[in-house]
């Protein structure tokens, strides 16, 4: 969003991004010291390219300054109010979508609901204050990878608002708008080497800079309260329905992403493109879309052949240094967007999930917590504490692994443990990374094509 805002401020400087971090100040620390000013560093084949974004005006860290970011919320001049939060940040149940009243930011934020921690009680405070002093409410602009972001949105901060006020609840489900959007770049956690290359490259010291590929694509649903920048000049698709966007690409590309981390991760390659390379693994995603993900998707995309091979061609990014072990955090929120939606889908139709089914089955081996040369994994998620345990207390037993993961419905609802053939698919795959390893077993599956 910073970079389309940037290209727009020659003939429109009268907008700009005031961020917020709502866990940690490190933005705020390293951007301060250069004017919220940082390098963009766009890595292809040929190359890479840099430019200073000068869109951010300000970071507030709302661990420190959370009474300056509410102010700033409730700021007439302030017309939209983006999240990128990650799948974790909405505080709901990922299996329905729906507000999960016992999270602890929301446990916290009801008993101090002027003092909130979350992002749905943040933004609940800002609209009450606005709505209090008579100025129109912003837009909530979800830019997160969930299905239909908007209303998913529109549904976790309408529940949080019902349990403080049915008034306000009203209010803000009458009166704000949450269009969803569909963001489609892919951008590496920023490491120290990036910010030697970025030295050397420019000659400036960026305490944080972005690195991305050049491949971009941000769909946004055409419905905001109080006017917008005029985004479809700089590339981005105003259109009046993002979903068959969003659910191509949680599907195509973040399943896959998911998918070839776990397994890639488990195999021992660090890199996102180390693992394509392998035939194995190419033909493993190339599969997973082809015959299992694309039958699942709406018409109104275009042609997803073409969008397959040209993810293929991002992974492979030798520039592009994107960690399986980044992509493999959070599991626990991804996999109903990424992977069990197409799961459900295939089910539903008597279809086969093989290759899906074995992207679940390796998340499973990956937070038992140790690899196959038995040293740790620092499984990153919400819910690690609970999947170290669930796991150990199946003893290394595939099929009691399944049963008890199964188990956890916030990931996969009461539908899917009651399929025999999911249970079935799941414990063979398990059976086959805990004895052959993982990469034995994407080999086994697959249709590796002569000559590689």
């Amino acid at each position: 969003m910073a970079v389309y805002v940037d290209d727009l401020l020659g003939a429109n400087p009268s907008w700009g991004i005031m961020g917020a971090s709502l866990r940690r100040p490190d933005t705020h620390n390293a951007l301060a010291p250069q004017n919220f000013l940082y390098t963009l560093a766009v890595r292809g084949g040929s190359g890479t390219t840099t430019r200073v974004i000068g869109s951010l005006l300000d970071v507030l860290p709302a661990a420190t300054r959370r009474d300056a970011l509410i102010a700033a919320m409730a700021d007439p001049r302030i017309r939209i109010v983006s999240l990128t939060v990650t799948e974790k940040g909405y505080c709901h149940d990922p299996a329905t979508g729906a507000l999960d009243p016992d999270h602890p930011d929301i446990v916290h934020d009801l008993a101090h609901p002027t003092a909130p921690a979350s992002a749905p009680g943040l933004i609940v405070r800002a609209l009450e204050l606005r709505r209090a002093a008579g100025i129109a409410p912003f837009t909530v602009l979800s830019c997160d990878n969930l299905p239909a972001n908007g209303e998913t949105t529109a549904r976790v901060v309408t529940g949080f608002a019902a349990l403080l006020s049915p008034d306000l609840a009203d209010h803000i489900a009458g009166e704000v708008a949450f269009p969803s959007t569909m963001v489609d770049r892919i951008v590496p956690a920023t490491t120290e080497d990036d910010r030697k290359f970025v030295f050397e490259a420019t000659g400036l010291w960026d305490a944080w800079p972005v690195i991305t590929e050049p491949f971009t694509q941000w769909v946004i649903e055409d419905r905001f309260n109080l006017g917008r920048p005029p985004f479809e000049t700089v590339g981005a698709e105003l259109v009046a329905d993002v979903r068959p966007f969003e659910l191509m690409k949680l599907r195509m590309l973040n399943g896959s992403h998911s998918t070839l981390a776990y397994l890639a991760y488990l195999a021992g390659y660090e890199f996102v493109n180390e693992a394509i390379a392998d035939p194995a693994f190419h033909a493993l995603i190339h599969e997973l879309m082809t015959e299992e993900v694309m039958s699942t998707l709406p018409d109104g995309t275009g042609d997803l052949g073409a969008y397959r091979d040209a993810l293929l061609e991002r992974f492979a990014n030798p520039a592009l240094k994107h960690r399986t072990w980044q992509i493999a955090m959070d599991g626990s929120q991804k996999l109903p967007q990424r992977l069990l939606g197409t799961i459900r889908d295939r089910i539903a139709r008597g279809a086969s999930i093989t290759r899906a089914a074995l992207g679940v089955a390796a998340w499973m081996r990956y937070v038992t917590g140790v690899d196959e040369r038995g040293l740790p994994i620092d499984v990153r998620d919400p819910l690690a504490g609970r999947l170290r345990t669930t796991a150990q207390s199946a003893a290394g037993v595939p099929a009691a692994l399944v049963g008890r993961l199964l188990g956890i419905t916030e990931i996969f609802g009461e539908d899917l443990p009651r399929s025999e053939m999911f249970r079935a698919i799941l414990t063979s795959h398990l059976q086959s990374l805990f004895e052959r390893g993982a990469a034995e077993t994407v080999r086994s599956l697959v249709r590796v094509p002569a000559g590689d």
